[in-house]
């Protein structure tokens, strides 16, 4: 039996609310279905039309959204409908038959620099996973089948996988103008294909399950709450951007020091101490005042 956790979501439709899943629940492609013969293809959907204030249904990769009927309020049912979604999926219900016909969207990939000369961003208009993967070797990248292929390329160093986008650190042997091509479309016909990237067998990472951090969270000293609230409104976005992860480690109330893990592009990235200590470093100081001196980086 898998173990699957459900996280409610709003949408800017207060009809509409999002179920989204810890892993991958279809080979990337979506489905909508507005009643429950529609619905024959997908037992999950079929199943979820049973309750009356159900209106349509929408499947994607890693969410169910449905929309209501004005009978009742998302708040006096949602938590019911979660738990519904979660046993279907832990019992190993089919969400899709794989024989319903899919839709081929096209896949485009394209390259973007990043802040450290050794690592190229690759970016998808499709999801790629669930939560951040980094792989420093081919034997760490057993049940990431993207990144075992990527490593048989000789200039692969290391890959990281996350959300929308793959960034591989290259070794000094070969020139970005000479491999981005070959690696884009590498990376493009994989994805089309709809191989497997992420495999659903996936060991869970504690720190990315979003239950895991809730909980860790509230456990935490308020300090520490207010870096981690600041790293992820205004640091993660920017590092992301820039093909990378941060990750807050630890905090030393008596040394008033700050641990963070780097991954991806920021992960021996030249300029990363910089940023660190012009950005990072100087955003804590002035938003927490004397809570904070110094911050330190740990390459993922």
């Amino acid at each position: 039996m898998k173990n699957y956790s459900i996280a409610i979501k709003e949408t800017s439709n207060p009809s509409i609310l999002k179920f989204e899943v810890d892993e991958f629940i279809t080979s990337h492609e979506s489905y909508e279905f507005s009643n429950i013969d529609e619905a024959k293809p997908s037992p999950l959907a079929q199943e979820l039309f049973y309750l009356p204030f159900v209106k349509k249904v929408y499947i994607s990769s890693n969410f169910i959204a449905i929309e209501r009927f004005n009978i009742v309020e998302w708040n006096d049912v949602q938590n019911e409908v979660a738990e519904q979604i979660e046993n279907f999926l832990n019992k190993g219900g089919t969400v899709v038959n794989s024989t319903i016909e899919k839709k081929k969207v096209p896949v485009t990939v394209y390259s973007e620099s990043t802040p450290n000369p050794s690592v190229l961003k690759f970016v998808a208009n499709k999801k790629l996973a669930v939560r951040a993967h980094e792989f420093k070797s081919i034997d760490e990248a057993g049940y990431a089948p993207l990144a075992a292929k990527l490593f048989h390329f000789p200039f692969v160093k290391s890959v990281f996988i996350d959300e929308n986008f793959v960034s591989i650190t290259k070794f000094d042997v070969a020139e970005w103008t000479d491999i981005t091509m070959e690696l884009r479309e590498f990376i493009r016909s994989y994805i089309e294909e709809g191989k497997v990237i992420i495999s659903p067998n996936a060991p869970k990472d504690k720190l990315k399950s979003e239950l895991y951090l809730d909980e860790q969270f509230e456990q935490k000293d308020d300090v520490s709450k207010d870096i981690i609230n600041i790293l992820e409104e205004y640091v993660k976005p920017a590092v992301a951007s820039d093909g990378g992860n941060i990750e807050f480690q630890s905090y030393d109330a008596k040394e008033k020091k700050v641990k963070v893990i780097l991954q991806g592009a920021c992960s021996g990235c030249p300029s990363s101490t910089f940023t660190l200590k012009n950005g990072i470093e100087n955003m804590l100081k002035e938003m927490l005042k004397d809570k904070v001196n110094t911050v330190e980086a740990i390459n993922g």
